[in-house]
């Protein structure tokens, strides 16, 4: 049975769940948003990224500040510069006016950067100063304009792996990832599945003027055990469909279509974002012989202050140098034959 007002965990912006994965996450906002620096989320598709960001936003010093976001894949790359930036009159066919672009439209608050794996490679270096300086010029203006902006970015993508395809600069995405957050995929949070289809009855009821008031159990369970390879957008979607579709009060979703989309099994086990940021970092270490600071150290070439480096490399489960010896100096004792052990073969 489904009742209109059965209760629901909600997190502003219609974050909502009571499982342990998504509770970390909000945990992080909440000491995040304090923070003022810039902050990467990362996550599949669908799994609420731009909700995550106003989160951050609101709960942050800045939140009676704006809260602007740009779509870098949804806007041509010729005009994404302006979109950032701004433009002056004349500054190319069609710029009849002076114009703002997000960066100081944002002043002041937190500017949301979603896709930001699709943003043009000759536009980053530019991103780049921004987020440095907090400083630009308009596109066809020399004169410098300073801001006060928040930027929290966002992607789908292994930015990782296009540093190394040479699609996204080193620099950037180090600059960018100050501060990250996963998002874990609605798959690795099926608890929080009943109350998002609660909650997307009651919103879609209201809204197409269709009361529903019982879900079969059956139905929630077969919907609970559902992968949703398009995570919480797929589900809102589906549930949207199925109100359309059912007759009276009882929710009569399509389930046939979920049961076609038979998951195919893999035969490699797909790589995070965390273990391809962990593999990448080890690869610098051994290239600099696992020295961390100095000129030459791995955090020089990541881009990082050493203790960032230090940080992500406890977090990452990446020992140091300094400590990998005595474990195997340990081992390697334990299995000495007694005729080389020093001190007992002297007795012999």
């Amino acid at each position: 049975m489904y009742s209109k007002s059965a209760p629901v965990i909600s997190f502003e912006n219609e974050i909502i769940g009571r499982s342990p994965a998504l509770q970390s996450v909000l945990s992080q906002v909440h000491v995040v948003a304090k923070a003022d620096s810039v902050t990467l989320i990362q996550g599949e598709t669908g799994t609420g990224k731009e909700l995550i960001a106003r989160a951050i936003h609101e709960q942050s010093s800045r939140s009676r500040g704006p809260f602007v976001k740009l779509n870098c894949a949804a806007i041509p790359g010729t005009l994404l510069e302006s979109e950032l930036f701004g433009h002056e009159r004349g500054a190319y066919t069609g710029a009849f006016t002076q114009t703002k672009g997000r960066f100081q439209q944002a002043d002041n608050g937190t500017l949301f950067l979603d896709e930001i794996g699709d943003l043009p490679l000759e536009l980053q270096p530019k991103l780049l100063r921004a987020l440095q300086e907090q400083e630009f010029e308009r596109l066809g203006s020399t004169q410098v304009i300073r801001v006060n902006v928040r930027v929290v970015a966002a992607t789908n993508q292994n930015l990782v792996q296009l540093v190394a395809a040479k699609q996204f600069r080193a620099d950037l995405y180090y600059r960018l990832n100050v501060i990250p957050i996963f998002l874990p995929p609605l798959r690795e949070r099926t608890a929080d599945i009943p109350l998002l289809v609660e909650h997307f009855v009651r919103k879609f009821s209201e809204r197409l003027d269709k009361p529903i008031d019982t879900i079969p159990a059956e139905v929630m369970e077969f919907l609970t055990r559902h992968d949703w390879p398009g995570n919480i957008r797929e589900l809102q979607n589906f549930i949207e469909r199925a109100i359309v579709l059912s007759s009276g009060p009882v929710l009569r979703p399509p389930l046939v279509e979920l049961k076609q989309m038979t998951k195919q099994p893999s035969p490699e086990i797909s790589r995070t974002l965390a273990a391809a940021e962990r593999d990448h970092i080890l690869e610098v270490l051994q290239q600099t012989g696992w020295l961390i600071g100095g000129q030459d150290g791995a955090a020089a070439r990541l881009g990082l202050p050493r203790t960032t480096l230090i940080y992500k490399m406890r977090k990452l489960g990446i020992e140091t140098r300094r400590s990998q010896p005595r474990r195997f100096i340990q081992a390697e004792r334990a299995f000495v034959p007694t005729a080389m052990h020093p001190t007992l073969a002297g007795g012999l």
